[in-house]
């Protein structure tokens, strides 16, 4: 599936609930499912900066796709990530790049977060897209 498609389904997922309290509860669902990152993987250089709580971002080349992991150490946060892995894990480096992040607005989350989980939201966009740059420059 393209990112767009992915971020369509998530969208219309979205769409289902009629109030926030269901939106919070579908994302700490998605981060509960989120499988876990390797052990290995939770350090300093995978933290990302700018996050409240701690959220662990690692991205691996897989032929020519860029394969996320990631993990939080709280669970909405956690669900945040989760939405982001299922949008941009599986995809090559210069769709990640050229990806509309218009969909965050659509599902109305950076608005329901509080200012520093919506910076963590930024921060969390910022290192996935500089991921892609640093694979799509290997390439």
């Amino acid at each position: 599936m393209t990112i767009t498609e992915i971020q369509d389904q998530i969208v219309d997922e979205f769409s289902m609930f009629d109030d926030w309290m269901e939106r919070y509860e579908y994302i700490i669902e998605l981060g509960k499912k989120l499988p876990l990152i390797n052990e290995e993987f939770k350090t300093d250089d995978n933290i990302i900066k700018g996050c409240q709580s701690k959220v662990w971002l690692k991205g691996e080349q897989n032929d020519d796709l860029i394969v996320f992991t990631a993990d939080s150490d709280a669970i909405l946060t956690k669900g945040i990530i989760a939405i982001l892995i299922r949008a941009f894990s599986n995809q090559k480096a210069a769709d990640i790049l050229a990806a509309d992040m218009g969909f965050i607005d659509e599902i109305g989350l950076k608005e329901h977060l509080s200012p520093t989980r919506a910076n963590g939201l930024v921060s969390m966009i910022k290192n996935i897209k500089m991921y892609a740059l640093a694979f799509e420059s290997k390439n």
